[in-house]
């Protein structure tokens, strides 16, 4: 499996794909191209090649930019020229040895990307365990529930605090009306601190109630601190640890808590909603975090079963009769919380990401929770998001439990990443879509406009995990001088650091380098159509879309996009002016109609029948899966599976139904298995049950084994349908579908297929449209 993937594997040692793969000199011709400048990296993709050092890495010392395989070395005398300003920087005493024959790790052509682990901040005993804190686990639960819900939820979080590491630190917040903080430390009896939920509340007052405060530090301090009593990385007397225990103490007292904790009290007046103070219960667990040693990596998780009603982060009013907004409110401004609400959660984001500490979002509730409020918190911070129906869902059930599992399914959370990207002169960074903020550190590759997360060369990541992806997009500086200076040197370098703690509290620094050619495409685009990366590309659009979707007001995102597109395939299609049928694309473009016609249909563009809090979910996911995922969640996979054929893929059109094929289609959010009328009809009557029609039986499993390959691969964990022709449970098949047959030709069709009811284009009408419009003169 493994040399098929890696023959397979777009991605490579570097983990980084690009919209474009050579580029174009200048800005002019930049603009030429219609589709962005644009990487998409995941920085701490894992890769059996990746070499790791055992020292800190060597930085040039006018941009900072760390040695690298296209730095030119002068062996003899001891000196290496930096790629990105041409600085000549002298190798230090402990680099004598080098020569051509004797690298460094770092000079090795094969080693674009190569770790770093750097050495621990405390001086007096670097390697001592205990002077690396441990990661810290907020856990904060909703009890406003019914029985069963809480039931499952609470089964979840045992389950989870058995599978933490046993250095871990885990502290519990429970809420409803009010907000309980629970004591762990405190065993002779169960002690909680209340929070009142109906206003905010500052850090400082959280700290001041808990006794943990200035005033309270001070009592403690002086010998406590002299003395070093140090427990798990904390002073003895430091207070935090009354509320943060290690996993492997206090899953005995956490059991026991749990069992006797019951649903919200509080009563609830008929007609109403139950008062649910979550904004609070987020920013109480937010000041508790907060005491931590700083530098501590620690995840707030929030397992949420409905909306706010109650203080700072409120959604919708109590009275059941206002229901909660919907996309048409929020575009007549007629959802009176949201504004606030979004104001809320950017402080709280703020405050988290100037800790280091990330929000992880579990809602599960029939109706919305509130995910596009809290959107920002969870994705500056770099958090995890989960949106399922219900806590006894294998949504909700299978992903939480991939948060905390070891081994090959393990996520790989790490904690406190920042990210800097240097490139070379005349490159400027417009901004990166992806959870992280803005550092907002200047320099000269600032671009002048900003997209997303701009405005800076360095990206704070609270928490990443090793499937994290960021796009960065880039801009060209606009002065024609530097392509007239004599020669000029025909590469561009980007070169992107990664420093981040690993759970064990080492801290990393991952360092990729790529180079790509530049070219002058005024000249011809030939190179540059080769270097397009059509999967890529389409996913950048998507993304870019999305965003303005959310920051510009009417942005009308099928016009921006049909526009976009027939400009890209003005210019580089082959035609003969106002001829239609001499139109044809290079295969290098010719995937690319398609995709973006997929995504003027995805959830991401058409919101209308999908709640603010789906649509904020998918785009969070969009932004932060790398290239393969995020194209599935914009162009659906469909493989076919029938007697007289292996499993092939299938076109994504209502013609690929027929009555003797099971069809397995990858929305990526869900995994659809649709068996044709026949093939049901026979399993209903049980023929796969009969030893002479094995076949049959192996033809019904075979998809059932692949949709558990995917299931087992992805986070979150998607939803399975498994559905027949003409089911209610079709539709989710049929949405997806290139409407190629509707009821207007009905008439011409085979048996055993089917129709689509829909005034939609099909993909054959969009591009007979595009190829008029594109070689208009």
């Amino acid at each position: 499996m493994s040399s098929e993937m890696s023959s397979m594997d777009p991605e490579g040692i570097d983990g980084v794909r690009m919209s474009w793969n050579v580029w174009p000199r200048t800005k002019v011709e930049a603009s030429k191209c219609v589709i962005p400048l644009a990487a998409c990296i995941a920085p701490l993709r894992p890769h059996p090649d990746i070499p790791t050092l055992p020292y800190a890495p060597l930085r040039c010392k006018t941009c900072s930019a760390v040695l690298n395989p296209f730095s030119r070395v002068d062996f003899a005398a001891k000196i290496w020229i930096c790629p990105f300003c041409y600085q000549r920087n002298h190798f230090p005493p402990h680099y004598a040895a080098i020569s051509d024959t004797n690298l460094p790790g770092e000079l090795y052509a094969q080693y674009t990307t190569i770790q770093y682990s750097l050495p621990s901040m405390n001086p007096s005993n670097p390697n001592d365990p205990q002077s690396r804190a441990s990661p810290v686990f907020i856990f904060v639960l909703d009890t406003c529930m019914i029985e069963e819900e809480l039931g499952f939820a609470k089964s979840a979080l045992k389950q989870a605090i058995g599978l933490l590491p046993d250095n871990a630190l885990v502290g519990f917040v429970s809420f409803g009306t009010q907000v309980q903080v629970h004591e762990l430390g405190f065993s002779e009896m169960s002690k909680v601190y209340v929070f009142r939920g109906s206003k905010e509340i500052a850090k400082e007052q959280v700290l001041e109630q808990l006794g943990l405060g200035v005033s309270a530090r001070s009592r403690v301090g002086g010998a406590g601190f002299q003395k070093g009593m140090v427990q798990n990385g904390y002073p003895g007397g430091s207070g935090v640890t009354r509320f943060l225990l290690p996993a492997s103490e206090c899953e005995y007292t956490l059991d026991s808590l749990l069992d006797e904790l019951q649903t919200d009290q509080w009563p609830v007046a008929p007609g109403n909603r139950a008062a649910r103070c979550t904004g609070v219960a987020l920013s109480v667990a937010a000041g508790l975090v907060g005491a931590c040693l700083p530098g501590t990596g620690a995840r707030i998780i929030a397992l949420v079963g409905g909306p706010c009603t109650e203080g700072p982060g409120t959604i919708v009013s109590k009275d059941l009769s206002d229901p909660v907004r919907s996309h048409k409110d929020l575009d007549k401004d007629a959802a009176p919380y949201f504004k606030k609400a979004v104001k809320f959660y950017d402080n709280l984001a703020k405050q988290l990401v100037g800790q280091g500490h990330v929000l992880d979002l579990f809602a599960s509730a029939l109706d919305q929770v509130g995910v596009a409020e809290m959107k920002v918190a969870v994705e500056r911070t770099g958090g995890l998001v989960v949106l399922a129906e219900s806590f006894g869902h294998s949504v909700f059930k299978d992903s939480f439990k991939r948060v905390f599992e070891d081994g090959e399914q393990s996520l790989g959370l790490y904690f406190n990443g920042t990210l800097e990207i240097n490139c070379s002169k005349d490159i400027k960074i417009e901004g990166i879509l992806g959870p992280c903020t803005s550092l907002e550190k200047k320099g000269p590759a600032v671009a002048d406009t900003v997209t997303g997360e701009g405005g800076t060369t360095a990206w704070k990541m609270c928490g990443l995990d090793k499937s994290t992806c960021f796009t960065v997009l880039f801009d060209l500086s606009s002065s024609e001088r530097s392509a007239s200076t004599g020669t000029v040197n025909p590469q561009l370098y980007l070169q992107f650091l990664t420093s981040y703690q690993n759970p064990e509290g080492q801290s990393m620094l991952r360092v990729t380098t790529v180079t790509r050619t530049w070219i002058d495409s005024s000249v011809s685009s030939e190179d540059l159509v080769q270097g397009f990366d059509q999967e890529t590309a389409a996913v950048v659009m998507a993304r870019i879309a999305s965003f303005k979707m959310e920051m510009e007001e009417g942005f009308d995102a099928t016009r921006w996009l049909d526009r976009k597109l027939i400009r890209v395939c003005s210019k580089f299609g082959d035609y003969r002016k106002d001829d239609p049928a001499s139109f044809t694309l290079n295969p290098c473009f010719s995937l690319f109609p398609q995709f973006m016609f997929n995504l003027r249909r995805s959830q991401f563009v058409q919101v209308f029948n999908n709640s603010p809090d789906e649509t904020a979910y998918f785009r969070m996911l969009l932004n932060r899966e790398n290239i393969s995922n995020a194209a599935v969640m914009i162009q659906p996979s469909l493989i076919s599976y029938s007697f007289n054929s292996l499993p092939a893929p299938a076109l994504l059109d209502v013609a690929s139904i027929a009555a003797d094929r099971i069809l397995l289609l990858d929305t990526y959010f869900s995994v659809v298995i649709f068996h044709g009328m026949t093939i049901a009809q026979w399993r209903n009557m049980g023929y796969q049950n009969q030893p002479e029609h094995q076949a049959f039986a192996q033809l019904l499993q075979a998809p059932h084994d692949d949709a558990q390959m995917i299931i087992r691969e992805r986070f979150p964990v998607p939803r399975l349908v498994v559905c027949d022709q003409h089911g209610s449970q079709a539709r989710f098949l049929l949405a997806k579908l290139n409407p190629s047959a509707t009821y207007s030709n009905a008439n011409e069709m085979t048996t055993g297929s089917d129709v689509i009811f829909t005034d939609d284009v099909s993909l054959q009408v969009f591009i007979e449209h595009l190829q008029r419009l594109a070689v208009q003169s």
